[in-house]
């Protein structure tokens, strides 16, 4: 049986001669703490230490953003998304598309002047988009064309010329708004009697107007002095037989202005 004694009660025990074992700190009686009940001073565990308030913790400094970013998320804490950069602002598309124009090549050269009907002018130009700009004849497009100027008689004329519009391949420089200015100077080089026109790609860039084709093919047109006349390309054609009439009412419409212009005049 073990006594729980304190230091007074230790210390009249020596006076008294009566020798008490076990170590020292074992039988110290735990301190009584002001304010303490009866049965926490009875009981033989020791008081738990009252709590010490917690020092205050200094603030850590942000970490940078690009810590935070950069470390990885943990059970409960994710870091926060990243920020996504704001989009570009759209580009304006360019109304007409870059082209580069090609330089004017005689369709039918080995004519013989002296075969050229009547009332056909001086020359003809045509100005279309191509896909085969080499060889502007060449190809479904092409074959129609040729047989477009056939009905016409044009293939009788040495003077039939074709300035062929080419898409510009990504990347490569094109001419852009200077297209117009150079077909007036190809009109000027070669004077002919009648500039026709084919499509809308050509119309844009040899007029520099973006008005829907059927309101250029209504309109009569002057490039560099000569008459122009608008109507569909080959191209086009090929995919819609049903506007054929309308092509050739706009041939027929070129035919006539060159006829009227080179007929001669009634003396008055």
């Amino acid at each position: 049986m073990s006594l729980h004694l304190d230091a007074r009660q230790r210390a009249m025990l020596q006076e008294m001669g009566v020798t008490v074992w076990g170590p020292p700190e074992a039988a110290t009686a735990a301190p009584v703490l002001p304010g303490s009940t009866a049965a926490e001073r009875a009981s033989p565990l020791p008081m738990a230490a009252a709590p010490t308030p917690a020092a205050p913790v200094a603030a850590r400094p942000a970490a940078p953003a690009a810590a935070l970013s950069a470390a990885p998320a943990t059970a409960g804490h994710r870091n926060p998304p990243a920020t996504a950069p704001a989009p570009a602002p759209p580009v304006a598309a360019s109304a007409t598309p870059a082209l580069k124009l090609h330089p004017a090549v005689a369709l039918y050269p080995g004519a013989d002047p002296a075969q050229t009907p009547a009332g056909l002018g001086a020359g003809w130009l045509i100005v279309t988009e191509s896909l085969t700009p080499a060889d502007p004849l060449g190809g479904d497009a092409g074959r129609l064309l040729d047989n477009m100027l056939r009905a016409m008689q044009l293939h009788r004329h040495p003077r039939v010329y074709l300035a062929a519009l080419e898409r510009a391949a990504p990347g490569v420089d094109a001419q852009g708004g200077d297209i117009t200015a150079a077909l007036a100077d190809t009109v000027a080089a070669i004077a002919p009697a009648m500039v026709l026109v084919l499509g809308h790609v050509a119309a844009r860039a040899a007029l520099g107007r973006t008005e829907p084709l059927g309101r250029l093919r209504a309109e009569p047109h002057q490039m560099a002095g000569c008459p122009a006349v608008v109507t569909y390309d080959p191209a086009f054609l090929l995919r819609s037989q049903d506007n054929k009439a309308a092509a050739w009412a706009d041939l027929c419409r070129a035919l006539a202005t060159v006829r009227a212009a080179s007929a001669p005049r009634a003396e008055g």
